[in-house]
């Protein structure tokens, strides 16, 4: 299990309140996901390296944080935002076959992490307003309140961290 050891990066964010869950389409297709790959609160669930695979964990993140953890529309949007950003880092950067996903709640916080086999370190970029990519670790940076990098013996992972407001 990756601590919060490593490179960190702190920022601060406000709570919000959780909303009440609705079944849709989309909800259907997040449960299915959950049925296949398994649930990440429950420990890593293992994902194929492919760019269909940032849907799967989409799907999962709206499902947990939503729905299992019950938070808010807005903090489940950004926690989607931020796994589609780490995953696609992970499948375009790393050259693996499989990448992990894991999700980790404790009193005032979540914790997203997505582990792969390389030991390459991803790289927080200068981001300006007309480019067209190099904007997922800025967004990382941006909405959550940590991120960082726990290096393996075999691999990384990359984690963020949001606060959340406790019930």
């Amino acid at each position: 299990m990756a601590g919060l050891e490593g490179s960190e990066q702190p920022r601060r964010r406000v709570g919000t309140a959780a909303v009440r869950w609705s079944p849709t389409v989309e909800d259907e297709l997040a449960l299915k996901a959950l049925e296949l790959f398994g649930n990440p609160t429950l420990g890593e669930v293992r994902l194929p390296s492919r760019p269909e695979s940032a849907a799967a964990a989409r799907r999962l993140t709206q499902t947990v944080v939503l729905r299992q953890w019950g938070l808010s529309a807005q903090l489940t949007e950004h926690a989607v935002l931020l796994v589609s950003e780490l995953v696609g880092n992970a499948v375009r950067h790393t050259g693996a076959r499989c990448f992990g996903l894991r999700m980790l709640r404790r009193r005032g916080w979540l914790r997203i992490e997505v582990r792969d086999p390389s030991r390459g370190l991803p790289c927080l970029l200068p981001v300006r307003e007309l480019d067209t990519s190099g904007r997922g670790l800025f967004l990382v940076d941006k909405l959550s309140d940590r991120w960082g990098v726990d290096l393996l013996a075999r691999g990384k992972t990359t984690w963020f961290e949001m606060r959340v407001a406790d019930r």
